[in-house]
């Protein structure tokens, strides 16, 4: 099933970098940028994180708390978040719960092979939990603008 604006966010539990837990329902009653991306240190995923650690004024005075997840472990997570000094929680996927549920986790093709990953994919969620945009092209570069566009 293809997740749709409107559609209530698919809760989750799992544990951020530090290895604790965390829920989307903690968020209630705050908006959510939730954008899922491939891996941990890579160009274009370094490239995503800065531009919304970049802006992380910008996001929060627009009333948006961050969520970064992918199937990295909390370590790696760690590792990315001391690197680049990024402001938000990673969520380990690491049992593919969320990415499947968000429909995010797919078969893709690189020289030829494919293999199954993360589709970078955001998803933009209200204080009641609802989804009020999902971004599919994402410019890496510069996505905290298509955010708040």
């Amino acid at each position: 099933m293809e997740l749709k604006v409107g559609d209530p966010a698919p809760d989750f539990t799992s544990t951020n970098q530090n290895g604790n837990p965390i829920k989307l329902s903690d968020y209630r009653g705050k908006k959510v940028v939730l954008y899922f991306y491939p891996k941990d240190d890579t160009p274009g995923c370094t490239a995503e994180a800065c531009s919304l650690r970049d802006n992380e004024d910008r996001l929060r005075a627009a009333g948006y708390e961050i969520l970064g997840v992918s199937v990295d472990d909390h370590k790696s997570h760690q590792k990315f978040i001391k690197k680049y000094n990024l402001p938000f929680p990673l969520v380990a996927d690491t049992d593919k719960q969320i990415v499947e549920a968000y429909g995010v986790w797919k078969e893709k093709s690189m020289y030829g092979r494919t293999h199954m990953g993360i589709v970078r994919t955001t998803f933009l969620i209200d204080e009641a939990g609802i989804i009020t945009d999902i971004i599919t092209k994402i410019d890496t570069q510069n996505h905290a603008d298509q955010i708040l566009k």
